[in-house]
């Protein structure tokens, strides 16, 4: 890896998709990501990484030749406003709906929006509605 410093948020240090179409995939994460201030990190023949997210193509040493069933995982918005744009955002850029942004009873205020990304896979933006957090992200600097 190419950096000294990481930010990473809570309990998953990264998640990997192997994917079918890469440039789809690249189309699709860039457009819903940057509505959520979180840009493209790096990028490569058959992969590209964003915080905790790592694609790839079947072709790439990480992924053993096989791609990655159906997942459901979710980015955290910092307000319903995001929450809507990355809908916008997925449904403008190859992903399906699969929920429309709005209140979920998982919790109140819970505000949230379902896609289905170009692999199938049930991506999510929520909003948990006001709180205060104890830290924006963990940093971790790596000793040379």
């Amino acid at each position: 890896m190419e950096t000294s410093e990481l930010f990473r948020g809570r309990l998953i240090d990264h998640l990997q998709l192997v994917v079918r179409d890469l440039d789809a995939s690249r189309r699709f994460y860039e457009a819903v990501l940057s509505t959520l201030g979180i840009g493209i990190g790096g990028s490569g023949d058959t992969w590209f990484w964003a915080d905790e997210l790592f694609v790839s193509t079947v072709d790439s040493e990480a992924a053993l030749g096989e791609p990655t069933g159906r997942h459901h995982f979710a980015f955290q918005a910092r307000d319903r406003a995001m929450v809507d744009a990355f809908h916008a955002a997925a449904l403008a850029n190859g992903g399906r709906d699969n929920g429309a942004p709005g209140e979920r009873p998982y919790h109140p205020g819970y505000y949230a929006a379902f896609v289905l990304d170009p692999d199938g896979n049930n991506v999510e933006a929520v909003y948990h509605g006001p709180a205060r957090r104890s830290a924006d992200a963990v940093r971790i600097e790596f000793e040379e």
